[in-house]
């Protein structure tokens, strides 16, 4: 099974606690022999659910929007993103050079093309900007890989 993954970044530490939990939880239903987690590995779900497949014993191949892309991440996150991307069985590039919305949304168009199902760590509202979860979602849905939602109930962003 081919899991990608999408969601919002900046989560509250009570708000980021709840998903870890269910993505975890979402993980650790999969078997770990069949399990492929596919990860742009951005800070937030994206890399929480690149270290759930891992620790798991899942496989993790990593999308990577831009050669750009991980400068343009915080610097904080830097460290994780090496690691995870260190572990990765396989990388795919979308061949742009700036991390910018457009190169954000081929690389989600590439996890999803590579996906069986979308996990979406996300509140249901509109993107808030282009290329945002709401808008990898849609894509998801209109290319027909099933998307399943986790977002705590009673959080907002």
């Amino acid at each position: 099974m081919r899991v990608g993954i999408t969601g919002h970044r900046g989560l509250g530490v009570g708000v980021e606690r709840r998903v870890r939990e269910m993505l975890d939880e979402a993980v650790n239903a999969y078997d770990a022999a069949d399990l492929v987690g596919v990860s742009c590995i951005a800070d937030g779900p994206d890399a929480w659910f690149a270290e759930a497949v891992v620790k798991h014993g899942g496989r993790l191949e990593v999308v990577m929007p831009a050669a750009g892309y991980r400068d343009a991440l915080p610097e904080w996150h830097h460290a994780a993103y090496d690691d995870l991307l260190g572990q990765a069985s396989d990388v795919h590039e979308t061949g742009m050079d700036e991390s910018t919305p457009e190169a954000h949304m081929a690389g989600s168009e590439i996890l999803v093309s590579l996906s069986d199902e979308l996990l979406a760590v996300w509140d249901g509202k509109p993107a808030r900007g282009f290329g945002g979860t709401a808008d990898v979602v849609s894509y998801a849905e209109r290319r027909g890989v099933p998307v399943r939602v986790l977002w705590p109930e009673g959080t907002t962003r």
